[in-house]
């Protein structure tokens, strides 16, 4: 039984609930009225309204409405999650103690941007899940505290794992259990028309990964070691946009500009407020 939040969708697991559409009520939380229209055929299912906050607060906020003993919450743009995924997911759930987070292996990403346990394992223990696919322990999450809503995107899930591995508990890959998640703007959930769409949405998302990324290592390594270790990408941030400016690559510059802009927002101690629309 999903509910959709956001970019999000949430499965809470009983083992009376197998179906993606069955007879149990649904909670959908959307803050984008066309999605009513697709969804309103659907009698069990109940929706909520949410400002978009960012990943991390969608998900948050879906939680207070989840009665189950877990949930499963993965992005509507990853592909071979069906029913049979989820119930191996909550067979396995029930041998595996005291973990953070689950999340199954990815095919087709590279390993240097895709961090992955080592795929000999059945369960692998690993650093941090992605988030566009994470099992939780619904008691577990609470005590560890959710996602940081500081952050709009990027790194939440980074943040999370790290927060709970601090707590003691682990996360584990399912590498039996594979999903597949497109990557870049044009593969994404969100819809664009034209190249320059295209263009505005990596921008946007330059701004985030950078920002985020700043945030996170200021948050938990401290100002000073953050300060250093990010010297040398303001270092070729800078360069890059000396360059492209030379050869007059505009599309390029303003990428590195968003870049530029996104570590001097998160380095003055500014929120995470870049849109597409400012």
């Amino acid at each position: 039984m999903p509910i959709f939040v956001r970019k999000q969708c949430f499965w809470p697991f009983s083992s009376k609930n197998r179906s993606f559409l069955g007879r149990k009520k649904i909670l959908t939380v959307i803050f984008w009225w066309k999605l009513q229209k697709k969804i309103k055929k659907y009698k069990n299912i109940n929706i909520k309204y949410m400002k978009n906050n960012g990943y991390g607060a969608a998900i948050n906020y879906a939680r207070k409405h989840i009665l189950t003993k877990y949930f499963f919450v993965f992005s509507p743009d990853v592909k071979k999650v069906d029913d049979n995924l989820i119930y191996k997911f909550e067979k396995k759930i029930k041998i595996i103690k005291n973990f953070g987070a689950l999340g199954p292996r990815f095919i087709n990403v590279k390993e240097k941007s895709h961090k992955q346990s080592n795929r000999s394992l059945e369960v692998g223990e690993i650093d941090s899940i992605s988030g566009s696919a994470m099992c939780f322990d619904t008691k577990s999450f609470d005590k560890i505290g959710g996602f940081d809503e500081n952050i709009f995107l990027y790194f939440e899930e980074t943040d999370y794992c790290k927060r709970a591995r601090k707590m003691g508990y682990k996360m584990y890959q399912l590498n039996r259990l594979v999903v597949e998640h497109p990557r870049g703007a044009a593969n994404g959930v969100v819809k664009v028309k034209n190249r320059n769409e295209i263009s505005n949405l990596e921008k946007l998302y330059f701004w985030h990964f950078v920002w985020s990324k700043y945030y996170f290592y200021n948050k938990h390594y401290g100002r000073l070691f953050t300060f250093i270790y990010f010297v040398p990408s303001f270092i070729r941030i800078f360069f890059r946009i000396i360059l492209y400016s030379c050869q007059k690559n505009i599309c390029m510059k303003e990428k590195y500009q968003a870049r530029l802009n996104g570590l001097l927002s998160s380095m003055k101690g500014f929120k995470s407020f870049k849109r597409l629309l400012n």
